[in-house]
């Protein structure tokens, strides 16, 4: 299934929620009466919005157009982080039904509250979302998402119950039981993050079932970068279509945006909850749509926890809409500035390695970077799976070709190293695509 293929003209109208029935000139005049409300909500309800607002000089009266919005002060994690754990709160705890939390593994983790209107809404929008990607009610679900403070399993959980879909709740790990209750219980669609995906798709290998051959007609496949390569790699071998569900748990979790099956080109933001901006992300100037640069979210329904201005650090395009017109699409993500390499003066993203790895014979989408700095200067190891069946030749004319390719297109150089099959760590959610031992 090409990534570019079209499913028709888009779903009935009987399937679209109210949201998406919007034109786009309603949609404007919803989004300013819904920013406005969230500023004061923030500002009178939020200490740490009052002070952002009071030293930056601005107050919620100020927004008198969505442009007035480029006015109000950024958000970042290290807000969050200062107002650990219920700081950033705009409501009391007793009103709050759920937090989520992200891992911390950089610092204190950022800690994001539900009221019990903020979950509706929430499901509301991941139930969109697959609707968008193609499921529809009574279909059922494999969630492969993990559950706890991550806000995957439960998110997408709750948005396939509001579908009217049934649920397995599968989580995370236990990857040959995985595979099994795919083929039990017989499900339409998966959600889990594309990397675990690929290890699914190898544990039907060991099995020797070919995954083809299960139930599965729909992954959405999100919570990390992943490129139109991948796509390629996921619907050729397990036979569905690849849709990209995007979110963050600052902002909410997942179905911030979704791709629609009909197009496959890029995440529809449903821009009735969430206003987006693109912006430089070294100086925070703005950025025309069409152009380069870092997405920024303001909510627009969030009663716990409202976010003003939240930097990503997600790097994309915001593009016009096409099979839901209203809403603009953001390009696929495939970088992050916090996950840019800075290696010798050049700067790469992992997903630039893995369009090379993916389009590589004889080796697998299995890979890893390992950054160390001898002699005070960055050296780059990128340690890649052969495929089963490679021989001693094919490994060395991968491993050639993969180096050459890193120095034509990103302009570094590159140690390679194919490793056997099944050697390098498999994911049971985000993958961990770089070893960074420099500082050690």
């Amino acid at each position: 299934m090409s990534a570019g293929r079209r499913l028709g003209d888009g779903p009935p109208r009987e399937l679209l929620d109210a949201g998406e029935r919007l034109t786009r000139e309603e949609l404007l005049d919803l989004q300013l009466r819904r920013l406005q409300a969230t500023l004061r909500h923030a500002y009178d309800h939020s200490p740490m919005y009052r002070r952002k607002f009071d030293d930056a000089g601005v107050r919620p009266e100020d927004c008198r157009s969505l442009a007035d919005l480029a006015h109000f002060p950024f958000t970042t994690k290290a807000d969050l982080r200062e107002y650990y754990p219920f700081g950033a709160f705009a409501v009391p705890t007793s009103q709050v039904r759920r937090v989520h939390a992200s891992s911390g593994t950089t610092g204190r983790p950022t800690v994001v509250g539900y009221t019990e209107g903020d979950i509706s809404r929430w499901s509301d929008l991941v139930a969109r979302s697959i609707r968008a990607a193609g499921g529809r009610a009574g279909q059922r679900v494999h969630v492969g998402y993990g559950y706890g403070l991550f806000t995957g399993g439960l998110g997408a959980h709750y948005g396939a119950e509001r579908a009217g879909c049934l649920v397995v709740p599968a989580s995370g790990g236990m990857t040959a039981r995985q595979v099994q209750l795919i083929q039990d219980f017989e499900p339409d669609i998966i959600m889990v993050t594309p990397s675990y995906m690929l290890t699914l798709l190898d544990e039907f290998d060991r099995q020797g079932v070919d995954p083809r051959t299960s139930s599965l007609r729909t992954g959405i496949f999100g919570a990390e970068p992943w490129t139109e390569a991948m796509r390629q790699e996921l619907e050729t071998r397990a036979g569905l279509h690849a849709v990209d569900i995007y979110g963050l748990s600052e902002v909410m979790g997942p179905g911030v945006a979704s791709e629609c099956v009909e197009t496959k080109d890029g995440p529809h933001l449903w821009e009735d909850h969430f206003y987006p901006e693109t912006v430089d992300p070294f100086s925070g100037g703005a950025v025309a749509d069409g152009d380069s640069g870092e997405l920024v979210i303001t909510s627009l329904t969030k009663e716990a926890m409202p976010v003003v201005r939240y930097r990503t650090r997600d790097l994309t395009r915001l593009l016009p809409g096409t099979a839901r017109p209203a809403f603009r699409r953001i390009e696929k993500i495939t970088g992050r500035s916090d996950d840019m390499i800075i290696l010798r003066g050049v700067n790469l993203f992992p997903t630039q390695i893995e369009e090379i790895v993916l389009r590589t014979p004889a080796v697998a989408p299995h890979f890893t970077l390992h950054l160390t700095r001898p002699a005070r200067l960055d050296q780059l190891a990128v340690h890649v799976e052969a495929r089963p069946g490679a021989t001693p030749d094919d490994r060395d004319r991968a491993a050639t070709a993969i180096a050459a390719e890193i120095k034509d297109r990103i302009g570094v150089s590159a140690d390679v190293l194919v490793v056997d099959p099944e050697t390098l760590e498999r994911s049971v959610g985000k993958i961990r695509r770089v070893i960074d031992s420099r500082e050690a």
